[in-house]
């Protein structure tokens, strides 16, 4: 077993890879007379990409362009702001996962309102938040539910769990997004011009293979799930190349160990048994039709927006760029604000906080000192 997971770090491997990949890349742009484009979907792959130094061996050669994966990134602001305000009330606790801790909202972040006394409590899985509530009932537990298809499911075993126990104290403030959606949105909207996706492996893990087989049928488009380690990159970048050079639209797996053809049929059960679609809105994109998903309307004692009134004020205004840089229609360096008055320590936007985000990514291992 260990020799097999070696294989997937081992530099040989890479190497090799890495080079029929840059050959790859040359033969696509003497045969279009340009470089080729792909959009990573995940907001890991951006991570990886970045940690594993795969994105800055072939910046001359690959355009990977970063698209809207990342759960924390693509939450529009007006929402950030309301899910801070929850914290304002005495008699409540809220759970959140460690990234939501340091996005900032217009007037303030979690952190901050949990340095001024407020009960605001990193946990690592909604059903610690069940528990939360269990254990404090005279206290109103609410769940930060951020996340995309791979996280729809754990909320769904949360509210599983608080029914089951019947806990009432217990709701979640929902706010997911589905992969599909903004897919089709970006495609359709035709802002960024592509040869290919980079599929998300932890989302196909949940959705399948054929989930994605709609970039092909509708847009001929290829595409790759690819796992997270240097070798995974490349062999999925590999493939998506030979693809794109025969202009062949399939969706390919290329994470078979992980990923089904049609996914978690367990999963997907119980994201529809609690949850159903709703209209959700995207930052710098703006609301986009059943791209998310809500708490069904028989268990709205659950829903946290059903439960709670928050004040909405209008959002604070900068100069930050995120919106554009999840769209893939610039890189983190054209916005005016990065490694200068937005930097991990003192973030302007998601992206440059977030553990997912493109601009933490490009920060650590892609500037040039």
């Amino acid at each position: 077993m260990q020799e097999l997971m070696d294989q997937y770090t081992s530099s040989k491997i890479s190497r090799a890879l890495l080079d029929e990949v840059i050959k790859l890349a040359k033969q696509f742009q003497k045969k279009f007379q340009r470089i080729p484009a792909f959009m990573e979907v995940c907001g890991s792959h951006t991570m990886a990409l970045a940690r594993t130094g795969v994105k800055k061996a072939l910046q001359n050669h690959i355009r990977l362009i970063s698209g809207p994966g990342c759960p924390v990134c693509v939450t529009d602001q007006a929402t950030i702001d309301a899910m801070i305000s929850l914290t304002d009330e005495e008699n409540r606790i809220i759970c959140t996962f460690g990234d939501m801790m340091r996005v900032p909202g217009s007037y303030g972040t979690l952190m901050q309102a949990k340095a001024n006394g407020n009960d605001v409590r990193v946990v690592y899985s909604p059903n610690d938040a069940v528990r939360i509530a269990e254990q404090n009932q005279q206290k109103e537990v609410i769940f930060l539910g951020i996340g995309f298809e791979t996280t729809i499911p754990i909320l769904a075993a949360a509210l599983k769990e608080a029914e089951e126990k019947q806990i009432h104290n217990f709701s979640i403030w929902m706010s997911t997004k589905l992969v599909e959606p903004i897919l089709r949105h970006l495609l359709n909207n035709k802002e960024v011009a592509l040869d290919g996706f980079l599929l998300p492996g932890h989302v196909s893990m949940v959705m399948g293979r054929k989930h994605f087989e709609f970039l092909a049928a509708e847009y001929h488009l290829p595409g790759v799930i690819s796992g997270f380690e240097a070798v995974e990159l490349l062999s999925s970048l590999r493939r998506l190349l030979m693809l794109a050079l025969e202009q062949n639209a399939l969706v390919i797996n290329d994470y078979q160990s992980v990923v089904a053809e049609d996914g978690n049929e367990h999963a997907k059960y119980w994201m529809n048994r609690y949850f159903a679609l709703c209209d959700e809105p995207w930052r710098g994109i703006g609301t986009i039709a059943q791209s998310g998903m809500d708490i069904r309307e028989e268990y709205r004692h659950f829903n946290a927006k059903e439960k709670f009134s928050v004040p909405m004020r209008s959002p604070r205004k900068t100069k930050c760029r995120c919106g554009e840089v999840i769209r893939g229609l610039i890189d983190p360096p054209e916005c005016v604000l990065f490694a200068k008055a937005c930097t991990p320590l003192n973030p302007i936007g998601p992206c440059m906080v977030s553990s997912e985000g493109s601009c933490a990514a490009y920060y650590q291992y892609m500037r040039e000192e």
